[in-house]
Protein backbone atom coordinates (compact mmCIF):
# COMPACT_ATOMS: atom_id res chain seq x y z
CA UNK A 1 0.00 0.00 0.00
CA UNK A 2 1.63 3.84 -0.67
CA UNK A 3 1.43 6.24 1.53
CA UNK A 4 -2.08 6.54 2.95
CA UNK A 5 -3.63 9.77 5.39
CA UNK A 6 -6.65 9.71 7.37
CA UNK A 7 -8.36 13.19 7.64
CA UNK A 8 -11.30 13.61 10.05
CA UNK A 9 -12.69 17.37 9.69
CA UNK A 10 -15.73 17.98 12.13
CA UNK A 11 -17.25 21.01 11.20
CA UNK A 12 -20.28 23.15 12.72
CA UNK A 13 -23.52 21.94 11.27
CA UNK A 14 -25.44 18.31 11.92
CA UNK A 15 -28.81 19.51 11.18
CA UNK A 16 -29.31 20.92 7.75
CA UNK A 17 -28.58 17.95 5.52
CA UNK A 18 -28.55 19.92 2.32
CA UNK A 19 -25.54 21.98 3.83
CA UNK A 20 -24.49 18.68 4.98
CA UNK A 21 -24.05 17.02 1.79
CA UNK A 22 -23.21 20.01 -0.41
CA UNK A 23 -19.74 19.96 2.10
CA UNK A 24 -19.52 15.99 2.03
CA UNK A 25 -19.93 16.65 -1.82
CA UNK A 26 -16.92 19.05 -2.18
CA UNK A 27 -14.66 16.59 -0.72
CA UNK A 28 -15.75 13.52 -2.75
CA UNK A 29 -15.14 15.82 -5.82
CA UNK A 30 -11.63 15.94 -5.03
CA UNK A 31 -9.26 13.42 -7.09
CA UNK A 32 -7.44 10.72 -4.88
CA UNK A 33 -9.55 10.69 -2.13
CA UNK A 34 -12.31 8.48 -1.05
CA UNK A 35 -14.90 9.44 1.75
CA UNK A 36 -15.50 6.55 4.54
CA UNK A 37 -18.49 8.29 6.91
CA UNK A 38 -20.45 10.70 7.56
CA UNK A 39 -21.87 11.04 11.01
CA UNK A 40 -24.14 14.24 11.25
CA UNK A 41 -25.15 14.94 15.05
CA UNK A 42 -28.83 17.08 15.36
CA UNK A 43 -28.38 17.87 19.32
CA UNK A 44 -24.37 18.45 18.64
CA UNK A 45 -25.08 20.38 15.69
CA UNK A 46 -22.07 18.53 14.33
CA UNK A 47 -21.22 16.84 11.93
CA UNK A 48 -17.94 14.14 11.75
CA UNK A 49 -16.80 13.38 8.61
CA UNK A 50 -13.70 11.07 7.93
CA UNK A 51 -12.15 10.62 4.34
CA UNK A 52 -8.77 8.88 3.93
CA UNK A 53 -6.28 9.60 0.54
CA UNK A 54 -2.82 10.16 -0.21
CA UNK A 55 -0.61 13.16 1.60
CA UNK A 56 -1.40 15.33 -1.13
CA UNK A 57 -5.17 14.44 -2.08
CA UNK A 58 -6.37 14.69 1.90
CA UNK A 59 -5.04 18.19 2.31
CA UNK A 60 -7.05 19.44 -1.29
CA UNK A 61 -10.09 17.38 0.25
CA UNK A 62 -9.65 19.51 3.45
CA UNK A 63 -9.24 22.43 1.61
CA UNK A 64 -12.60 21.38 -0.46
CA UNK A 65 -14.78 20.87 2.61
CA UNK A 66 -13.39 24.35 4.53
CA UNK A 67 -14.44 26.43 1.45
CA UNK A 68 -17.93 24.66 1.43
CA UNK A 69 -18.31 25.48 5.39
CA UNK A 70 -17.09 29.21 4.74
CA UNK A 71 -19.86 29.31 2.00
CA UNK A 72 -22.54 27.51 4.06
CA UNK A 73 -22.03 27.91 7.74
CA UNK A 74 -22.48 31.35 9.84
CA UNK A 75 -21.43 30.51 13.75
CA UNK A 76 -23.54 33.98 14.52
CA UNK A 77 -26.58 31.70 14.73
CA UNK A 78 -24.85 28.35 15.41
CA UNK A 79 -25.44 26.18 18.99
CA UNK A 80 -25.43 23.10 19.56
CA UNK A 81 -23.97 20.82 22.96
CA UNK A 82 -20.79 20.16 21.74
CA UNK A 83 -17.75 22.37 22.22
CA UNK A 84 -16.34 24.34 19.21
CA UNK A 85 -14.85 27.17 18.49
CA UNK A 86 -15.44 27.79 14.43
CA UNK A 87 -17.38 26.62 11.44
CA UNK A 88 -14.97 24.12 9.99
CA UNK A 89 -14.00 23.14 13.67
CA UNK A 90 -11.11 20.60 14.29
CA UNK A 91 -9.47 18.96 11.18
CA UNK A 92 -7.28 16.53 12.13
CA UNK A 93 -5.01 14.60 10.10
CA UNK A 94 -3.86 10.85 11.09
CA UNK A 95 -1.05 8.48 9.89
CA UNK A 96 -2.55 4.94 8.52
CA UNK A 97 0.37 3.55 6.52
CA UNK A 98 3.33 4.28 5.51
CA UNK A 99 3.39 7.60 6.88
CA UNK A 100 4.76 9.17 10.17
CA UNK A 101 3.09 11.05 12.96
CA UNK A 102 5.77 14.14 12.16
CA UNK A 103 4.43 14.21 8.14
CA UNK A 104 0.38 14.28 9.31
CA UNK A 105 2.10 17.03 11.62
CA UNK A 106 3.28 18.77 9.00
CA UNK A 107 0.39 18.45 6.08
CA UNK A 108 -1.51 19.83 9.53
CA UNK A 109 1.01 23.29 9.41
CA UNK A 110 0.46 22.71 5.18
CA UNK A 111 -3.28 22.63 5.23
CA UNK A 112 -3.51 25.64 8.31
CA UNK A 113 -1.26 27.94 5.95
CA UNK A 114 -3.29 27.72 2.96
CA UNK A 115 -6.57 27.86 4.51
CA UNK A 116 -5.66 31.29 6.83
CA UNK A 117 -4.12 32.73 3.34
CA UNK A 118 -7.12 31.85 1.13
CA UNK A 119 -9.99 32.92 3.81
CA UNK A 120 -8.03 35.13 6.00
CA UNK A 121 -8.89 33.17 9.09
CA UNK A 122 -7.62 32.42 12.34
CA UNK A 123 -6.38 28.99 12.23
CA UNK A 124 -4.64 27.40 15.94
CA UNK A 125 -2.65 24.17 15.31
CA UNK A 126 -2.79 21.75 17.76
CA UNK A 127 -1.48 17.82 19.55
CA UNK A 128 1.49 17.04 17.30
CA UNK A 129 1.01 20.08 14.72
CA UNK A 130 2.00 22.27 17.88
CA UNK A 131 5.57 21.97 18.06
CA UNK A 132 6.77 25.55 19.79
CA UNK A 133 6.89 24.91 23.43
CA UNK A 134 6.17 28.43 23.73
CA UNK A 135 2.77 27.77 23.21
CA UNK A 136 2.61 23.88 25.08
CA UNK A 137 -0.60 25.80 27.22
CA UNK A 138 -2.67 25.85 24.11
CA UNK A 139 -1.38 22.34 22.86
CA UNK A 140 -4.21 20.18 23.50
CA UNK A 141 -7.71 20.84 21.86
CA UNK A 142 -9.77 21.40 24.96
CA UNK A 143 -6.87 24.44 25.94
CA UNK A 144 -7.57 25.73 22.58
CA UNK A 145 -11.64 25.69 22.70
CA UNK A 146 -11.32 27.05 26.73
CA UNK A 147 -14.29 29.31 26.09
CA UNK A 148 -15.40 28.19 23.37
CA UNK A 149 -16.64 30.55 19.68
CA UNK A 150 -18.55 32.86 22.71
CA UNK A 151 -14.87 33.86 24.56
CA UNK A 152 -12.94 34.32 20.60
CA UNK A 153 -13.80 37.65 20.33
CA UNK A 154 -12.19 38.52 24.11
CA UNK A 155 -9.13 36.37 23.15
CA UNK A 156 -8.36 38.13 20.30
CA UNK A 157 -8.57 41.82 21.28
CA UNK A 158 -7.60 41.52 24.76
CA UNK A 159 -4.86 39.01 24.80
CA UNK A 160 -3.44 38.57 21.49
CA UNK A 161 -0.17 38.05 23.86
CA UNK A 162 -1.76 34.20 24.60
CA UNK A 163 -3.87 33.53 21.47
CA UNK A 164 -2.11 35.21 18.19
CA UNK A 165 -3.00 32.30 15.89
CA UNK A 166 -0.27 30.83 14.68
CA UNK A 167 -1.92 30.97 10.74
CA UNK A 168 -4.17 33.90 9.74
CA UNK A 169 -5.15 37.07 11.21
CA UNK A 170 -5.45 37.94 15.17
CA UNK A 171 -9.08 39.05 14.77
CA UNK A 172 -12.37 38.05 15.24
CA UNK A 173 -14.05 36.43 12.06
CA UNK A 174 -17.71 36.26 13.55
CA UNK A 175 -19.65 33.86 10.90
CA UNK A 176 -16.18 31.71 10.72
CA UNK A 177 -14.60 31.67 14.52
CA UNK A 178 -11.35 29.70 14.62
CA UNK A 179 -9.90 26.56 13.03
CA UNK A 180 -7.78 24.14 15.07
CA UNK A 181 -5.74 21.86 12.64
CA UNK A 182 -3.81 18.81 13.95
CA UNK A 183 -2.05 15.62 13.79
CA UNK A 184 -2.76 12.45 15.78
CA UNK A 185 -3.02 8.92 16.79
CA UNK A 186 -5.76 7.28 15.63
CA UNK A 187 -8.88 8.20 18.48
CA UNK A 188 -10.72 5.08 18.80
CA UNK A 189 -14.88 4.88 19.37
CA UNK A 190 -14.94 2.01 21.20
CA UNK A 191 -18.25 1.21 22.74
CA UNK A 192 -19.53 -1.76 25.91
CA UNK A 193 -22.63 -2.78 25.65
CA UNK A 194 -23.97 -3.19 29.50
CA UNK A 195 -26.98 -5.35 30.50
CA UNK A 196 -27.69 -3.05 33.63
CA UNK A 197 -28.80 0.83 34.22
CA UNK A 198 -27.16 3.89 32.77
CA UNK A 199 -26.44 4.74 36.18
CA UNK A 200 -24.21 1.50 36.66
CA UNK A 201 -22.61 1.78 32.89
CA UNK A 202 -21.85 5.41 34.01
CA UNK A 203 -20.19 4.21 37.25
CA UNK A 204 -18.03 1.95 35.45
CA UNK A 205 -16.84 4.71 33.53
CA UNK A 206 -15.84 7.24 36.19
CA UNK A 207 -13.82 4.35 37.42
CA UNK A 208 -11.75 3.87 33.85
CA UNK A 209 -11.74 7.18 32.50
CA UNK A 210 -8.34 9.20 32.77
CA UNK A 211 -10.28 12.07 34.33
CA UNK A 212 -11.96 10.10 37.16
CA UNK A 213 -14.14 12.02 39.28
CA UNK A 214 -12.30 15.20 39.33
CA UNK A 215 -8.45 15.77 39.72
CA UNK A 216 -8.61 14.12 43.22
CA UNK A 217 -9.66 10.92 42.13
CA UNK A 218 -8.35 10.13 38.78
CA UNK A 219 -9.31 6.74 36.74
CA UNK A 220 -7.30 3.94 36.08
CA UNK A 221 -7.04 4.05 31.79
CA UNK A 222 -4.66 6.80 30.80
CA UNK A 223 -5.50 8.64 27.28
CA UNK A 224 -9.07 7.57 27.97
CA UNK A 225 -12.81 9.34 28.35
CA UNK A 226 -15.52 7.67 28.73
CA UNK A 227 -19.35 8.21 29.91
CA UNK A 228 -21.99 5.62 30.53
CA UNK A 229 -25.40 5.76 28.88
CA UNK A 230 -28.30 4.40 27.72
CA UNK A 231 -29.22 4.13 24.10
CA UNK A 232 -32.83 3.70 23.21
CA UNK A 233 -32.44 2.53 19.39
CA UNK A 234 -30.34 -0.67 21.04
CA UNK A 235 -32.33 -0.88 24.35
CA UNK A 236 -29.13 -1.20 26.37
CA UNK A 237 -26.46 0.77 28.22
CA UNK A 238 -23.14 1.70 26.76
CA UNK A 239 -20.08 2.32 28.20
CA UNK A 240 -18.83 4.79 25.38
CA UNK A 241 -15.31 5.20 25.82
CA UNK A 242 -12.56 7.29 23.37
CA UNK A 243 -8.94 5.88 23.31
CA UNK A 244 -6.95 8.87 22.27
CA UNK A 245 -4.00 6.43 21.55
CA UNK A 246 -4.23 2.73 21.23
CA UNK A 247 -0.81 2.37 21.88
CA UNK A 248 -1.46 3.47 25.91
CA UNK A 249 -4.49 2.12 26.58
CA UNK A 250 -5.35 -0.69 23.94
CA UNK A 251 -8.72 -1.87 23.56
CA UNK A 252 -8.39 -5.59 24.76
CA UNK A 253 -7.31 -3.78 28.04
CA UNK A 254 -9.73 -1.44 27.83
CA UNK A 255 -12.81 -4.61 28.07
CA UNK A 256 -11.08 -6.40 30.58
CA UNK A 257 -10.90 -3.42 33.43
CA UNK A 258 -14.63 -2.83 32.63
CA UNK A 259 -15.27 -6.50 33.04
CA UNK A 260 -13.81 -6.15 36.29
CA UNK A 261 -15.75 -3.44 37.81
CA UNK A 262 -19.09 -5.15 35.81
CA UNK A 263 -18.48 -8.62 37.69
CA UNK A 264 -18.34 -6.56 41.41
CA UNK A 265 -21.14 -4.94 40.30
CA UNK A 266 -23.14 -7.98 39.33
CA UNK A 267 -24.32 -7.12 35.84
CA UNK A 268 -22.91 -8.48 32.28
CA UNK A 269 -21.64 -6.83 29.85
CA UNK A 270 -21.35 -8.43 26.17
CA UNK A 271 -17.68 -9.66 24.47
CA UNK A 272 -16.65 -7.54 21.45
CA UNK A 273 -19.48 -8.74 18.69
CA UNK A 274 -19.22 -6.43 15.39
CA UNK A 275 -22.75 -6.92 14.70
CA UNK A 276 -24.44 -6.46 17.99
CA UNK A 277 -25.77 -3.16 17.47
CA UNK A 278 -25.78 -3.07 13.63
CA UNK A 279 -24.57 -5.30 11.09
CA UNK A 280 -21.06 -5.45 10.23
CA UNK A 281 -20.53 -4.86 6.58
CA UNK A 282 -16.57 -5.21 6.21
CA UNK A 283 -16.63 -3.83 2.65
CA UNK A 284 -18.31 -0.23 4.40
CA UNK A 285 -16.23 -0.59 7.29
CA UNK A 286 -12.39 -1.62 6.73
CA UNK A 287 -10.80 1.19 5.13
CA UNK A 288 -8.49 -1.36 3.29
CA UNK A 289 -11.49 -3.05 1.47
CA UNK A 290 -13.08 0.55 1.16
CA UNK A 291 -10.43 2.38 -0.48
CA UNK A 292 -9.47 -0.71 -2.38
CA UNK A 293 -12.23 -2.47 -3.75
CA UNK A 294 -12.01 -4.77 -6.70
CA UNK A 295 -9.47 -2.32 -9.38
CA UNK A 296 -12.41 -2.33 -11.75
CA UNK A 297 -15.08 -1.11 -9.30
CA UNK A 298 -13.07 1.62 -8.40
CA UNK A 299 -11.77 2.65 -11.67
CA UNK A 300 -13.77 1.06 -14.52
CA UNK A 301 -12.02 2.15 -17.56
CA UNK A 302 -8.32 3.16 -15.66
CA UNK A 303 -8.47 -0.13 -14.68
CA UNK A 304 -9.07 -1.65 -18.33
CA UNK A 305 -5.76 -3.01 -20.22
CA UNK A 306 -4.96 -1.12 -23.06
CA UNK A 307 -6.61 -2.68 -25.94
CA UNK A 308 -9.64 -2.94 -23.66
CA UNK A 309 -9.81 0.92 -23.72
CA UNK A 310 -9.31 1.39 -26.86
CA UNK A 311 -12.24 -0.65 -27.91
CA UNK A 312 -14.11 1.16 -25.65
CA UNK A 313 -13.39 4.22 -27.08
CA UNK A 314 -14.37 3.06 -30.82
CA UNK A 315 -17.60 1.46 -29.44
CA UNK A 316 -20.70 2.83 -29.90
CA UNK A 317 -21.28 4.66 -26.65
CA UNK A 318 -20.72 8.10 -25.17
CA UNK A 319 -18.26 6.63 -22.90
CA UNK A 320 -15.40 7.20 -22.29
CA UNK A 321 -14.76 9.93 -24.37
CA UNK A 322 -12.58 13.09 -25.07
CA UNK A 323 -12.34 14.45 -21.73
CA UNK A 324 -11.13 10.69 -20.26
CA UNK A 325 -8.93 9.94 -23.03
CA UNK A 326 -7.63 13.85 -22.33
CA UNK A 327 -7.25 12.72 -18.81
CA UNK A 328 -5.21 9.63 -20.43
CA UNK A 329 -3.07 11.76 -22.47
CA UNK A 330 -1.74 13.62 -20.03
CA UNK A 331 -1.43 11.32 -17.67
CA UNK A 332 0.83 9.55 -20.18
CA UNK A 333 2.99 12.62 -20.55
CA UNK A 334 3.36 13.07 -17.18
CA UNK A 335 4.17 9.35 -16.99
CA UNK A 336 6.82 10.12 -19.60
CA UNK A 337 8.22 12.74 -18.53
CA UNK A 338 8.65 11.20 -15.11
CA UNK A 339 10.83 8.71 -17.03
CA UNK A 340 12.92 11.43 -18.37
CA UNK A 341 13.53 12.03 -14.93
CA UNK A 342 14.56 8.65 -13.74
CA UNK A 343 16.57 7.97 -17.02
CA UNK A 344 18.57 10.97 -15.53
CA UNK A 345 19.19 10.04 -12.03
CA UNK A 346 21.42 7.68 -9.89
CA UNK A 347 24.25 7.67 -12.24
CA UNK A 348 27.76 8.88 -11.89
CA UNK A 349 27.77 11.00 -15.16
CA UNK A 350 23.90 12.30 -13.94
CA UNK A 351 25.71 13.43 -10.33
CA UNK A 352 25.87 17.71 -11.65
CA UNK A 353 22.25 17.29 -12.19
CA UNK A 354 21.02 15.17 -8.76
CA UNK A 355 19.69 18.06 -6.82
CA UNK A 356 17.59 18.95 -9.89
CA UNK A 357 16.33 15.64 -10.76
CA UNK A 358 15.64 15.24 -7.13
CA UNK A 359 12.97 18.16 -7.47
CA UNK A 360 11.47 17.47 -11.00
CA UNK A 361 10.88 13.39 -10.15
CA UNK A 362 8.35 13.58 -7.30
CA UNK A 363 6.64 16.65 -9.33
CA UNK A 364 5.84 14.83 -12.83
CA UNK A 365 5.27 11.54 -10.65
CA UNK A 366 2.82 13.46 -8.40
CA UNK A 367 0.69 15.33 -11.71
CA UNK A 368 0.96 11.58 -13.21
CA UNK A 369 -0.97 9.88 -10.34
CA UNK A 370 -3.25 12.67 -10.15
CA UNK A 371 -4.83 12.46 -13.48
CA UNK A 372 -5.33 8.88 -13.63
CA UNK A 373 -8.48 9.04 -11.55
CA UNK A 374 -10.24 11.33 -14.18
CA UNK A 375 -9.93 9.19 -16.59
CA UNK A 376 -12.92 7.74 -14.56
CA UNK A 377 -14.24 11.16 -13.24
CA UNK A 378 -15.50 12.21 -16.70
CA UNK A 379 -17.17 9.35 -17.63
CA UNK A 380 -18.92 9.06 -13.95
CA UNK A 381 -19.85 12.84 -14.73
CA UNK A 382 -21.75 12.19 -17.50
CA UNK A 383 -23.22 9.44 -16.36
CA UNK A 384 -24.98 11.49 -13.56
CA UNK A 385 -26.04 13.94 -16.27
CA UNK A 386 -27.94 11.13 -18.11
CA UNK A 387 -29.55 10.08 -14.65
CA UNK A 388 -30.78 13.64 -13.98
CA UNK A 389 -32.62 13.49 -17.59
CA UNK A 390 -34.83 10.56 -16.69
CA UNK A 391 -35.97 12.01 -14.09
CA UNK A 392 -39.85 12.85 -13.93
CA UNK A 393 -41.28 16.10 -15.35
CA UNK A 394 -44.69 17.25 -17.00
CA UNK A 395 -45.44 19.17 -13.52
CA UNK A 396 -43.80 22.84 -12.35
CA UNK A 397 -42.63 21.30 -9.59
CA UNK A 398 -41.21 18.06 -11.16
CA UNK A 399 -39.96 20.30 -13.87
CA UNK A 400 -38.10 22.89 -11.58
CA UNK A 401 -36.61 20.19 -9.43
CA UNK A 402 -35.49 18.35 -12.53
CA UNK A 403 -33.87 21.46 -13.85
CA UNK A 404 -31.99 22.55 -10.42
CA UNK A 405 -30.16 19.01 -10.60
CA UNK A 406 -29.65 19.47 -14.16
CA UNK A 407 -27.67 22.98 -13.65
CA UNK A 408 -26.09 21.48 -10.49
CA UNK A 409 -24.87 18.12 -12.57
CA UNK A 410 -23.92 20.01 -15.54
CA UNK A 411 -21.36 22.85 -13.31
CA UNK A 412 -20.24 19.39 -12.02
CA UNK A 413 -19.55 17.85 -15.33
CA UNK A 414 -17.19 21.00 -16.43
CA UNK A 415 -15.53 21.08 -12.95
CA UNK A 416 -14.24 17.54 -13.69
CA UNK A 417 -12.28 18.33 -17.14
CA UNK A 418 -11.70 22.01 -16.05
CA UNK A 419 -9.85 19.45 -13.03
CA UNK A 420 -7.88 17.91 -15.56
CA UNK A 421 -7.04 21.30 -17.27
CA UNK A 422 -5.34 22.39 -13.95
CA UNK A 423 -3.83 19.54 -13.00
CA UNK A 424 -2.20 19.23 -16.55
CA UNK A 425 -0.62 22.84 -16.55
CA UNK A 426 0.40 22.93 -13.07
CA UNK A 427 4.09 21.09 -14.17
CA UNK A 428 5.49 23.19 -16.66
CA UNK A 429 8.06 24.87 -14.66
CA UNK A 430 9.43 20.95 -14.18
CA UNK A 431 9.60 19.94 -17.61
CA UNK A 432 11.26 23.30 -18.45
CA UNK A 433 13.87 21.87 -15.84
CA UNK A 434 14.00 18.49 -17.43
CA UNK A 435 14.57 20.28 -20.58
CA UNK A 436 17.37 22.00 -19.24
CA UNK A 437 18.76 19.21 -17.33
CA UNK A 438 17.36 15.85 -18.25
CA UNK A 439 19.21 13.61 -20.81
CA UNK A 440 19.26 14.03 -24.43
CA UNK A 441 19.49 10.45 -24.71
CA UNK A 442 15.95 10.70 -23.75
CA UNK A 443 15.00 13.86 -26.32
CA UNK A 444 11.83 12.62 -27.56
CA UNK A 445 10.41 11.15 -24.87
CA UNK A 446 10.10 14.80 -23.09
CA UNK A 447 9.41 16.61 -26.31
CA UNK A 448 5.95 14.41 -26.66
CA UNK A 449 5.68 14.67 -23.17
CA UNK A 450 5.16 17.98 -23.80
CA UNK A 451 2.80 18.28 -26.75
CA UNK A 452 0.81 15.47 -24.69
CA UNK A 453 0.59 17.79 -21.91
CA UNK A 454 -0.69 20.34 -23.74
CA UNK A 455 -3.09 18.10 -26.12
CA UNK A 456 -4.81 17.30 -22.87
CA UNK A 457 -5.52 21.04 -21.59
CA UNK A 458 -6.65 21.39 -25.40
CA UNK A 459 -8.78 18.68 -25.12
CA UNK A 460 -9.92 18.87 -21.40
CA UNK A 461 -10.78 22.53 -22.13
CA UNK A 462 -12.78 21.28 -25.32
CA UNK A 463 -15.25 19.70 -22.86
CA UNK A 464 -15.44 22.23 -20.54
CA UNK A 465 -16.80 24.40 -23.27
CA UNK A 466 -19.20 21.30 -24.45
CA UNK A 467 -20.82 21.22 -20.71
CA UNK A 468 -21.11 24.47 -20.01
CA UNK A 469 -23.55 24.91 -23.23
CA UNK A 470 -26.35 24.05 -21.12
CA UNK A 471 -25.31 26.26 -17.46
CA UNK A 472 -27.81 28.68 -17.19
CA UNK A 473 -25.68 30.75 -14.48
CA UNK A 474 -24.09 33.75 -16.65
CA UNK A 475 -21.07 33.98 -13.87
CA UNK A 476 -20.11 30.68 -13.58
CA UNK A 477 -20.00 29.88 -17.35
CA UNK A 478 -18.02 33.55 -17.56
CA UNK A 479 -15.44 32.33 -15.25
CA UNK A 480 -15.00 28.53 -16.46
CA UNK A 481 -14.70 29.93 -19.78
CA UNK A 482 -11.89 32.69 -19.54
CA UNK A 483 -9.52 29.96 -17.03
CA UNK A 484 -9.70 26.98 -19.54
CA UNK A 485 -9.22 29.16 -22.38
CA UNK A 486 -6.91 31.13 -20.94
CA UNK A 487 -5.08 27.52 -19.63
CA UNK A 488 -5.09 26.64 -23.16
CA UNK A 489 -2.83 29.43 -24.38
CA UNK A 490 0.18 28.50 -21.46
CA UNK A 491 0.03 24.85 -22.51
CA UNK A 492 0.52 25.92 -26.00
CA UNK A 493 3.31 28.84 -24.83
CA UNK A 494 5.19 26.62 -22.37
CA UNK A 495 4.83 23.32 -24.37
CA UNK A 496 6.72 25.56 -27.04
CA UNK A 497 9.29 26.41 -24.80
CA UNK A 498 10.03 23.13 -23.69
CA UNK A 499 10.88 22.47 -27.21
CA UNK A 500 12.93 24.77 -28.22
CA UNK A 501 14.91 24.82 -25.08
CA UNK A 502 15.72 21.29 -25.42
CA UNK A 503 16.10 21.54 -29.33
CA UNK A 504 18.92 24.17 -28.47
CA UNK A 505 21.15 21.78 -26.40
CA UNK A 506 23.86 20.05 -27.78
CA UNK A 507 25.37 16.67 -27.01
Amino acid sequence: MSKLVECVPNFSEGRDHAKIDAIVDAVRKVPGVSVLDVDPGSSTNRTVLTFVGAPDAVVEGALACARKCYELIDMTVQHGEHPRNGALDVCPFVPVANVTMEECAELARKFGKRLAEELDVPVFLYEEAQTDPAKAYRKALKQIRSGEYEALKDKFENHADKWTPDFGPCKFVPRWGATQAGARFFLIAYNINVYGTKEQAHKIALNLRESGRGPNKPGRLPMTKAIGWYVEEYGHAQISMNLDNYRVTPIHVAFEEAKKDSEKMGVAIERLGLSSCSTFDPKKRIIEYIIRGKPEEVEPLASLSVRKFVESCGARTPTPGGGSVSALIGALGAALATMVGWLSYGRVKFEPVEPQMRECIPKVHKVMMELVPLIDADSFAYDRVMKVRGMPSGTPELDAAREAAMQAELKKAAEVPMNTVRVANSVWDTLLELAEFGSLNAKSDLEIAARSLELAVWGAQRNVAINLEGVTDPEFVEKMRKESEAACEVAKAKSAEVLAKIGARKE
